[in-house]
């Protein structure tokens, strides 16, 4: 048999057997499969991307013909992303990372050479393995294992978003481009500068609601948007009290607008696509996992708050208890910002001196959710109190509240003076004067 489909069939299968054996053998709970997930489709990003660099570096060639993608054999970029996405966590769960790299890194340097002569390696390709290593390998192992644990929240969420972000714009269109042999990103390029930077400011406005879905979502929830890694809670704060869909709207909304960038009909079509498979299937079964898990607190919400349509007033639940907003009454700004916010009467929201706090002395705004979940405080709080108005403040507050954006513009406020300072409560007061 020609040496060249031994090694595309043992570069696929061998992996693929593995894994779908150690799967059987070993997988039982909702963390195992949301680990393997977050290796997989971390890698199958990944791998793309390193394939980019290659052909840019050439730090190794493919010698194949038929079944590629960007230069690359399937076959072998699948068996890639098997064998450094879903092994290291099935084969070493509980490994130290640092031994889980190691293993895979060195079985990796055994097998390129190996696979001559499909797989020709260049002479800096040991600078390729580092690369892949710090691009691939690492981040998958390190999301497969804060996946399987339960740890490191925030973390796991942002690299979900990313993620997500990697699949919808990047590999998916890839994937587009390969089958149907027309289109490219050449569309996106070839656009004049000042048309492009307004289309991609449009596409980032259209996608506010999915990041700071995922934000409330860990924030909030608990959880990640897996839906096997999904939040302990009900939601129903932030965007989520005008929209029940807001991260599915919004990835609608952005891969259409990003397949009109691209000019492909073909990726527009996958736009409408994944709106059928969001209205129907998903909707469903989501509808059916929430009833069941979160019983009459999802009903109520549901009643009153729509799928596709926001509401221009959010919704509160008036069986949990009133977020509190405290704004310092001895701080000239910050009653400036409260009579705003009560000229504009909040919904589900109190908005108390910081002074008056039962507990400790705050800064001059902080906001406390009141179901457990950590408080905001200077842009945060302010922003939280913005979802409290109406749609068109809430989708601001969602965009003030953002990882990048938040902080830049909290420097900012500390830089002109306006940055935290401790209120003391009215009891501290009185003590201190006695």
């Amino acid at each position: 048999m020609d040496r060249v489909l031994i090694i595309r069939a043992l570069g696929l299968y061998l992996p693929l057997v593995m894994a779908a054996a150690l799967v059987w053998q070993k997988v039982r709970t909702h963390r195992q499969i949301a680990a393997l997930l977050a290796g997989s489709c971390w890698s199958l990003c990944s791998l793309l991307l390193l394939q980019i660099l290659n052909q840019q570096f050439a730090w190794w060639r493919f010698h194949a013909v038929g079944g590629m993608l960007r230069g690359m054999p399937v076959d072998l970029y699948l068996g890639w992303a098997l064998l450094w996405g879903v092994l290291p966590i099935l084969i070493l769960p509980r490994a130290p990372i640092w031994m889980v790299l190691g293993i895979f890194l060195i079985l990796d340097l055994a097998i390129m050479p190996a696979c001559a002569p499909v797989v020709e390696l260049g002479n800096n390709w040991l600078i390729g393995e580092a690369t892949a290593l710090m691009l691939v390998l690492m981040p998958a192992a390190v999301f497969a294992r804060w996946s399987l644990d339960g740890t490191q929240l925030m973390y796991r969420a942002l690299l979900w978003a990313m993620t997500a972000s990697s699949l919808l714009l990047f590999f998916v269109p890839e994937i587009f481009f390969a089958i149907s042999g027309h289109g490219s990103w050449q569309a996106l390029l070839s656009t004049p500068p000042s048309v492009r930077n307004m289309e991609l400011q449009i596409l980032f406005v259209l996608a506010v609601p999915a990041f700071s879905a995922v934000q409330e979502f860990a924030r909030r929830g608990q959880g990640t948007p897996i839906p096997y890694d999904p939040p302990q809670r009900l939601v129903s704060s932030g965007l989520y009290s005008y929209l029940a869909n807001p991260m599915q709207t919004s990835g609608v909304l952005v891969f259409t607008a990003w397949a009109l960038l691209l000019r492909n009909p073909w990726l527009i079509m996958g736009g409408i696509t994944i709106a059928i498979y969001c209205v129907g299937l998903a909707a469903w079964h989501e509808g059916e996992d929430l009833n069941h898990r979160l019983g009459e607190p999802w009903r109520r919400y549901r009643a009153n708050v729509g799928n596709w349509m926001p509401r221009w007033r959010p919704w509160h639940d008036p069986e949990t208890a009133l977020p509190r907003l405290y704004i310092a009454e001895g701080c000239g700004q910050c009653s400036q910002v409260r009579r705003w916010l009560e000229a504009r009467h909040p919904i589900g929201m109190e908005i108390v001196a910081a002074e008056d706090h039962p507990t400790r002395n705050l800064y001059r705004i902080t906001y406390d959710p009141m179901d457990g979940s950590p408080p905001g405080e200077g842009v945060a709080a302010f922003a939280r109190g913005l979802e409290h108005l109406n749609l068109g403040w809430a989708f601001a507050g969602a965009m003030l509240r953002l990882p990048l954006i938040r902080p830049l513009i909290q420097v900012l406020l500390d830089a002109s003076g306006l940055g935290p300072q401790r209120i003391e409560r009215r009891q501290c007061q009185v003590l201190n004067r006695g």
